[in-house]
């Protein structure tokens, strides 16, 4: 892809995650926050795939986009009904959020500032990994492997539905 229509691209994403991730944590509707986040994870995706990161978009949209948000969904629709608005949250806690806010604002500033000089260097070539070492890496058992987490992960995400069947059955 060419290099102005990679910018434009760049910043479309970038503009829907923004616009999306603010849309999530704002809209009243916990079910439409769900589908926000579903947008950002794709934008996020997005970005992956024009880092040439295939895998990791790929796991992104199958795992998060897939798995993660079909989890939540399916943890509101039985928890909560899906027309009535959340409440407004209590005034005392939005001065804290708004100094947290305040506060990553100038750290993700300050890292983009320090950054900006790293533009104008030389940095080493690096290689993008192929499928076969991905898949070895992350099921081998040996230093850098990730089969534990791997089935950890596979384990809590069992003990979730077995917990969402038990919620499920309850009604």
């Amino acid at each position: 892809m060419d290099s102005v229509g990679s910018i434009i691209i760049y910043f479309i994403l970038a503009l829907a995650l923004v616009v999306f991730s603010v849309m999530a944590v704002t809209t009243r509707k916990i079910l439409r926050s769900a589908t926000y986040l579903l947008f950002t994870l794709f934008a996020t995706a997005g970005v992956y795939f024009m880092l040439d990161y295939e895998f990791l978009g790929t796991v992104q949209i199958a795992v998060y986009a897939g798995g993660i948000v079909v989890l939540f969904v399916f943890s509101i629709l039985l928890t909560h009904q899906p027309g009535e608005d959340a409440p407004l949250l209590a005034s005392r806690g939005r001065v804290m959020g708004l100094v947290a806010a305040l506060a990553m604002l100038v750290a993700g500033l300050w890292c983009l500032v320090t950054r900006l000089g790293l533009a104008f260097t030389k940095l080493p070539a690096m290689s993008n990994p192929d499928m076969k070492l991905i898949g070895q890496t992350m099921m081998s058992t040996g230093d850098g492997g990730y089969l534990l987490p791997f089935e950890a992960i596979s384990v809590l995400l069992l003990a979730c539905i077995i917990g969402g069947i038990v919620v499920a059955r309850k009604r």
